[in-house]
């Protein structure tokens, strides 16, 4: 392979994805730059700027213009970082979320539209030569230096939290969600098909009637393919929120995704206007519960009980969103 070959690729890939046409107005009024700062944004409830400077390996001023424009605009609010004063956090306003969803439906259309002219017999084909290139590209391909792929992993890149994005759900995840949840807790805690049917009313009720102001879905996604989720949803109390369905797939154990669906949920309760958040869980699902424990959620109450095939004491959590700092 030379370097003709790869700058050949380039050219025909940015031809292929629209990333030059503007006439398309594929990002318009943005360019490809700034839809990818309102990407992340939107993606990461609370962003320090150094942050998103080092994750997108953006200059400096670059950014520091990108964030002014948008400032400018009424689509960002800059304030104190809360981990380090000397740090500036980022957050999107409305119309911010707005503009992010906007752009995320064209990109969507667009792709939706290209994958339409692959056959389906094509289409493992494509996905799979897509993660090749990812994995031989990509940072800790393997290369002995400490961050690749150890032994008996085929020299494989290790994932790392920052290679995981927070997003809303596509067509099929919700189905995933369901899914998922059944597969999972049966293989690992025994339940039976009593826990499906409650993840698919959860779900169901979920995609019938839901306030997208109010109540919200998080799909955590890793090289293309969803590895968490969890819900926001409204409780019967008045001025709470209810936590529902966090899971993280096995294999993406490890990269603080449980940890960051969670943020992002007390993050969106927060500004959605909630009192607090409320949760019910089981005392057998330690992993979850110490990640509830480090965002200051608080055991209120347990009682055994028998469900989904197993004796199980079962505990409710509170988070006092006003007790707790941003």
């Amino acid at each position: 392979m030379t370097v003709q070959d790869v700058r050949s690729f380039n050219r025909f890939y940015t031809n292929v994805i629209g990333a030059l046409d503007y006439g398309r107005r594929l990002y318009a009024p943005y360019t490809l730059t700034e839809s990818r700062v309102l990407y992340e944004l939107a993606h990461a409830p609370r962003t320090d700027a150094a942050d998103l400077r080092t994750q997108l390996h953006l200059d400096a001023g670059y950014l520091t213009r990108i964030l002014n424009k948008f400032e400018e605009d009424g689509l960002v609010e800059r304030g104190p970082s809360d981990t380090d004063p000397r740090r500036r956090r980022i957050t999107l306003t409305a119309p911010g979320r707005e503009a992010a969803a906007l752009l995320d439906e064209r990109a969507r259309e667009t792709v939706g539209a290209m994958l339409d002219t692959v056959p389906d017999k094509d289409r493992p084909r494509l996905a799979e030569a897509m993660r090749t290139v990812r994995t031989i590209l990509g940072d800790g391909d393997g290369d002995g230096d400490g961050g690749g792929g150890g032994p008996g992993d085929g020299g494989r890149r290790v994932p790392r939290p920052e290679d995981v994005v927070l997003r809303e759900p596509a067509p099929g995840d919700l189905g995933w969600i369901i899914q998922r949840n059944a597969a999972l807790y049966a293989a690992e805690y025994g339940f039976d098909a009593d826990y499906e049917a409650l993840v698919a009313r959860i779900v169901a009720d979920y995609a019938e009637d839901h306030d997208p102001r109010m109540e919200r879905t998080w799909i955590a996604e890793l090289d293309g393919r969803p590895v968490g989720c969890v819900m926001c949803v409204r409780d019967g109390a008045p001025g709470a929120a209810r936590l529902r369905l966090l899971l993280v797939e096995p294999d993406a154990r490890g990269l603080r995704i449980g940890d960051r669906l969670v943020g992002a949920l007390v993050g969106f309760a927060r500004e959605a206007g909630y009192r607090e958040v409320v949760l019910w869980t089981n005392d057998i699902l330690g992993a979850a519960r110490r990640i509830y424990q480090r965002r200051g959620f608080v055991l209120v109450a347990e009682k055994p009980h028998h469900s989904f095939g197993r004796d199980l004491t079962g505990q409710d959590w509170r988070l006092d969103l006003h007790a707790t700092p941003h």
